[in-house]
């Protein structure tokens, strides 16, 4: 079964879309964060990215999350979309919204949503630039991949 809040897909991403599903006459706020590729890194010019993911953790891990942000902001409903395969510069790679009877929770726990996906959520970025392409690692830079791409065997 899957669940409509937390997807991952290789087509673009919507942004309305993920409005209308947390959208609710309770709330008074919605938050959306919208992560897009950018061309610049640390001076490095990127041409465009490739995201894999292991997409049932994937989609298990964003679920989690969806729960752990229910129990610090109990009123809130989040939906997540990323994004995998290619993507240009610009393009939407992820899409978070939250809705909130109240703003501070909705900013609060939007922030704490992108945080955590890039700490347990198995998703991997390969940049291709003008020297070159290399994958990234994990989201936080704690696991680099010298000989190649992430396998499934690197996170246990």
């Amino acid at each position: 079964m899957t669940n409509p809040l937390f997807e991952i897909t290789d087509q673009p991403i919507d942004p309305e879309e993920l409005t209308n599903k947390v959208s609710r006459r309770e709330a008074g706020a919605i938050t959306l964060f919208l992560g897009t590729v950018r061309e610049l890194t640390f001076g490095k010019k990127t041409l465009y990215l490739e995201y894999e993911a292991y997409p049932a953790m994937a989609v298990a891990q964003l679920e989690r999350i969806g729960l752990e942000v229910r129990e610090r902001w109990a009123d809130t409903v989040v939906a997540v979309t990323h994004r995998i395969g290619r993507l240009e510069i610009s393009d939407i790679a992820v899409v978070i919204a939250v809705s909130s009877p109240h703003r501070k929770a909705a900013y609060e726990a939007n922030e704490y949503v992108i945080e955590r996906i890039k700490q347990i959520v198995p998703i991997w970025k390969k940049e291709h630039g003008e020297d070159g392409s290399e994958w990234i690692g994990d989201q936080l830079n704690r696991q680099a991949y010298p000989e190649g791409r992430p396998l499934l065997a690197d996170m246990a």
